[in-house]
This record gives structure tokens, C-alpha cells and sequence, in this order.
């Protein structure tokens, strides 16, 4: 078990404190796109992710993660314009309504200011900082804390690029170059959080030797935020084609993951997962 001193500092969003190492904290996802894996479609209005928002916040999510471009496998890429567009109305919608901390789930600079302009605390870029050269500039600038994730290629490439020689050893050397680049660019060491990248140019067999080998990430000295919810490794198991029957199988995976020292899981199902993690907690963080 991981004491204390080894947690890194936390966060202060909106006046609630995120404090690694005594709970495990749940990002809500919201995805404001047509072609989502799991949930394309059913929130990309801001009538409608305005109520799923009520409905995450209600279940108990610390944080909303909000994306306006599918990261899924193949997704197509969307233009700049069009997800500010699917972004923007709904955070400053949710804003007007509750003080939930938002994270923007983009790689764009561009859609990061504006996101944290209408209201979002948190830059969560799936690219580890790598797609947009100002993003950790702009970051540092803005200064609010920043998620920096693992991954090869794009979504269109990255099942292509799963050939690695020593995974856990790869996934850390990258995430190990990206905080000191974003602390060589300004960004407070306590601002930044990483994500090994479940799902992101990763086999089956890979996801489930980043989840044996999760207490290794620790060695960052960062928070370590997991998503596996509902992902296609948990249907590989399951055998279940269907995402949203993914429940138990990703309240199994984030049980694996707090008991590796995960500090947050970004997750669809949030009422079933506070339960998950209210039990893994007091097993494994007391």
C-alpha cells in the first residue's frame, strides 16, 4: 500500500478539494458526439447532455469530462469549428445550472481555452500534450491542472501500434518525458495527473498487463487517472459485443485498478461504480 507521503498534493476545484490517496474520485463521462463507441448520439444536444449531466452529478461524479471528437478506434476526425460547437453550449449550459468541476476532454489548444473560458476547470488531451504544440504553453498560461495520457499514433492508427517490446516500461518512459516537458513549460508538478492509456494502441493482453502493473505508475509521483469503462478488452472477456452490458465487467476492472493505486476512474455508469469504489476503498485505502 502506497503511504501518504508518497501521494502527491491534490486539487482544489470549485471548493472541493481532490485529495489522492483517501478515496477514489469518478469522472463522469459525457460525450457530446454522434459516434462514440458506446453512447454516440444520445447526448449531443445540449438538452440532452444538460440532463445526463443532472443524472452523473446526482450519482455521485466528482468531475465531468466533457469531448466534443470520439477517441473510439477509426473514429473520423472532426473540424476544429464543429467541436466547439458540440463542446462549448454545453459547458456553459451545465455552468449556469451547478459548480460540478468539468474536465475537456480535447488535444486541440484551441478548444481548451475556449472550454476553460466557458467554464471548464481541467485539460484531460488523450495525446499526452503531443498533437498540438502550444497545448502545454497554453496550459501553463491558463494554469489550471492537466491529464496527460498515453498513446501511439491516432485513434484512426492506433490499433496498428500495439508492437511494443516492453509495455509497461514504453508507457512509462512517455508519460515520464511528457510531465517533464509540461513542468519545463511552467505547469506546477501539482497540477499534472497521467493516464497509462486503457484501450489506446493496446491489445487485449496489454490492458490487462497495465492493470497487473499499475502500482509500477506510481514511480511518477503523479495521480493516476484509469479509464476502462465498458472497453472492448471487458467484451473480449464477457464475450459482449453490446457496450452498454459492460457494467459488472468495468466495476471488475476499476476494482483491479483502485487496488493498483488508481486515484480516478473516468467511467459511463457512475451510480454502479460508486458503489465499486466506496467497497474497494475501504479495503484497500484504509
Amino acid at each position: 500500500m502506497v503511504t501518504e507521503s508518497a501521494r502527491p498534493s491534490g486539487w482544489n476545484l470549485r471548493n472541493r478539494e481532490f485529495r489522492w490517496g483517501k478515496r477514489t474520485y469518478l469522472m463522469g463521462i459525457l460525450n457530446v458526439t454522434p459516434d462514440s463507441f458506446s453512447d454516440g448520439g444520445q447526448f449531443n444536444t445540449v438538452e440532452a447532455a444538460l440532463i445526463q449531466a443532472r443524472f452523473l452529478v446526482a450519482a455521485g461524479a466528482d468531475i465531468l469530462d466533457i469531448g466534443g471528437q470520439s477517441t473510439r478506434p477509426n473514429a473520423a476526425d472532426v473540424g476544429l469549428d464543429e467541436e466547439l460547437d458540440r463542446v462549448i453550449p454545453v459547458i456553459k449550459a451545465i455552468r449556469q445550472e451547478m459548480d460540478i468541476p468539468i474536465s475537456i476532454d480535447t488535444t486541440r489548444v484551441m478548444v481548451a481555452r475556449a472550454a476553460i473560458a466557458a467554464g471548464a476547470d481541467v485539460v484531460n488531451d488523450i495525446s499526452g500534450a503531443t498533437y498540438d504544440p502550444e497545448m502545454l504553453p497554453a496550459v501553463a498560461e491558463l494554469g489550471v491542472p492537466l491529464i496527460l495520457m498515453h498513446i501511439r499514433g491516432t485513434p484512426q492508427t492506433m490499433q496498428q501500434m500495439t508492437d511494443y517490446e516492453d509495455l509497461i516500461g514504453e508507457i512509462l518512459a512517455f508519460l515520464k518525458q511528457r510531465v517533464e516537458a509540461a513542468i519545463a513549460h511552467g505547469i506546477d508538478p501539482s497540477q499534472l495527473a497521467i493516464d497509462p492509456g486503457i484501450g489506446f494502441a493496446k491489445t487485449y493482453d496489454q490492458n490487462l498487463e497495465i492493470l497487473r502493473h499499475l502500482p509500477e505508475f506510481r514511480s511518477l509521483g503523479r495521480p493516476i487517472l484509469v479509464g476502462p469503462s465498458r472497453k472492448s478488452f471487458i467484451g473480449h472477456i464477457l464475450e459482449q459485443p453490446d457496450p452498454k452490458q459492460r457494467i459488472w465487467g468495468t466495476a471488475a476492472a476499476c476494482c483491479a485498478a483502485i487496488a493498483g493505486t488508481a486515484d480516478m476512474m473516468r467511467v459511463h455508469d457512475v451510480r454502479e461504480m460508486k458503489d465499486v469504489c466506496r467497497v474497494a476503498d475501504a479495503i484497500w485505502r484504509q
